[in-house]
């Protein structure tokens, strides 16, 4: 029997591109995200005709998870893989219990109801390399947690509670833990799109910190493409890096970007204080993902960074109009 995918969060940029990859390998897609579709310039899978089927749903685990639970009973997916998450990290300051309702509460809730259903083979557990804390050099999948804000701290949280639900019922669950993901569609409010964005358009960019922080920028389809893998052929129980095997600091990272465009880093950026907890480094070594499943990158950081100036070039005109900071949703 194939596999029949829901993906829940599929309004977020890592959901719509994975997505977006699966309706190209001709799969059967369910999507759920607590807001309507995403505007075009960030429905990533709607900028081109697959052979895969698509449906959205709007719901909200906070809120909704008879809605979901009737969903799943009507679709039976075979295949779950949760994307959903209060994501922002030096936002979670501000109010930490409502990420604690998201990713702690609300996804607990998810996965008791989600442990009952006889037809879920493989559920995909989309966290975070935050939970390490900063890793001072490429670790491997047991690397110890030492999360530093409350956004770590609550997804630290849910990734225990889903190990004790392996442990004890035997949960189908995988882990996902991917590097900082970037490409055409991303939120503006992140690195790549927002310094893209304010380099076309003439504002200043502000650059927390003096960009000094090492991060490795792997692109949304190189993701997709592991996440897929995984979902299919990963073990059950296992944690799976997805990364590149390259750093840079965000400041390099900038300066690159503005070289493209032909803009001054000088005339084009403002440096400002760093945010609360930010960690230094995240370096995930992907080796077992590597050599168990075969998976490997394929879109360079220079490809990537090209493909994304196309993209705010040819959405311009709505891009403008679109927030460029994050908007908290309790």
């Amino acid at each position: 029997m194939p596999a029949k995918y829901l993906v829940l969060g599929s309004n977020s940029f890592s959901g719509a591109a994975f997505v977006d990859y699966l309706l190209s390998l001709g799969e059967d897609v369910i999507g759920t995200s607590r807001s309507e579709e995403v505007a075009e310039p960030f429905r990533i899978y709607g900028w081109a005709p697959h052979p895969g089927r698509f449906r959205f749903h709007r719901i909200d685990i906070n809120s909704d998870l008879d809605a979901l639970q009737a969903l799943l009973d009507q679709e039976r997916p075979t295949h779950f893989v949760n994307f959903a998450a209060q994501s922002m990290v030096g936002e979670s300051w501000q109010n930490p219990d409502h990420w604690m309702m998201t990713n702690v509460v609300s996804t607990v809730r998810l996965h008791e109801r989600l442990r009952h259903l006889d037809y879920l083979e493989r559920y995909v557990h989309v966290t975070t390399p935050e939970v390490y804390g900063s890793t001072g050099g490429w670790v491997k999948e047991d690397h110890r947690f030492n999360p530093s804000t409350p956004y770590a701290v609550s997804r630290a949280a849910g990734d225990m509670s889903l190990r004790t639900y392996f442990e004890a019922h035997g949960f189908p669950v995988l882990f996902t833990r991917a590097a900082n993901v970037f490409g055409p569609g991303q939120q503006l409010y992140r690195i790549i799109p927002r310094t893209i964005l304010f380099a076309l358009t003439g504002k200043r960019l502000q650059l927390h910190g003096g960009g000094h922080s090492e991060r490795s920028f792997i692109h949304g389809h190189d993701v997709a493409a592991a996440t897929q893998v995984i979902a299919e052929k990963g073990t059950v129980g296992e944690t799976y890096h997805i990364s590149t095997k390259r750093s840079i600091s965000v400041r390099a990272l900038v300066e690159m970007i503005l070289d493209r465009l032909g803009k001054s880093f000088d005339e084009s950026v403002d440096i400002v204080g760093d945010r609360l907890g930010k960690d230094q480094s995240y370096m995930l070594d992907t080796t077992k993902i590597r050599n168990e499943l075969g998976w490997t990158d394929s879109i360079s950081l220079e490809a990537g960074v090209e493909q994304t100036i196309g993209w705010v070039q040819r959405f311009l005109a709505d891009l403008k109009d679109q927030p460029t900071n994050y908007i908290h949703k309790p």
